[in-house]
């Protein structure tokens, strides 16, 4: 019984450890984005501070940050909705047909480093004079979307039995049709959690949309930077704005993580 008490204590301060690591940054960010920027700096003002709403004032109203919302919630939208439409058809004929050289190479599109397609990718849509445009940023997310949204749904194709699809043909249905009206409704929890990482990791793009987004169609992740400048740092402008990035995405993992885990494990206890 003493070990096991001793691995429970262990295990309990190790779990109290990994929340605290995890939620003191973004406590300390929400509680600065109540903060001057006087009172930021002042250590005897970490826990005891006069709340003010200043800092989002500047994010929502003079910044013009609601248009970077829009922005933000249209590309990842469309983006996430047009890796599902391409995604989920490839990842349903790979698995079944078992093209395991092309998920090969829709493995490697996802282990690439983004910022190798950068200056290419820079190079040719400035000279399709895209740049700076919303397709661009659509287009430039998708190559993070389609094959993430493509290696989950070829282990969920994976994990539901064939043999339904050949029952359906058997009863008149044919093999798009039976994938319409079979398959496709039992992939439902695996397409729901593709879509919510897609949008996820489209709404946190920074990279591409630094790169590719023009002064009206930025995001909210590069928009945040207005606020450093070169001699100094708008702290509590800045914790405003990450605020605004951060809570959104937050609230939605923690109101659909049961679907995220049970779409990501449909796949491997099915079958």
């Amino acid at each position: 019984m003493k070990p096991r008490t001793g691995f429970q204590v262990f295990r309990a301060v190790a779990l109290v450890f990994v929340v605290l690591a995890l939620l003191l940054p973004l406590l300390w960010m929400v509680a600065a984005s109540f903060k001057t920027n006087v009172d930021i700096y002042d250590s005897g003002k970490a826990l005891v501070f006069t709340p003010t709403l200043t800092n989002y004032e500047t994010v929502l109203q003079q910044a013009n940050y609601v248009q970077f919302i829009i922005n933000s919630l249209w590309v990842a939208f469309a983006a996430t909705v047009l890796s599902l439409l391409l995604g989920v058809p490839a990842a349903y004929s790979m698995s079944r047909f078992n093209m395991r050289k092309s998920a090969l190479v829709v493995l490697m599109a996802r282990v690439i480093p983004g910022v190798s397609l950068l200056v290419p990718w820079y190079y040719v849509f400035s000279n399709l004079r895209m740049v700076g445009g919303f397709s661009v940023l659509i287009l430039s997310h998708m190559f993070v979307s389609l094959p993430l949204i493509v290696y989950i749904m070829m282990g969920y194709f994976d994990g539901l039995p064939e043999e339904l699809e050949e029952a359906a043909q058997v009863d008149g249905l044919s093999p798009i049709g039976a994938f319409r009206r079979i398959t496709l409704p039992l992939s439902l929890p695996g397409i729901a959690t593709a879509g919510i990482l897609s949008f996820i990791f489209s709404w946190n793009n920074f990279m591409f949309a630094l790169v590719l987004s023009g002064a009206d169609t930025k995001t909210l992740p590069v928009a945040i930077f207005d606020f450093v400048g070169y001699a100094s740092i708008d702290w509590g402008g800045l914790m405003a704005a990450t605020t605004v990035v951060t809570l959104p995405i937050m609230l939605i993992a923690l109101f659909v993580q049961k679907y995220i885990v049970s779409g990501l494990t449909a796949g491997a206890t099915k079958g």
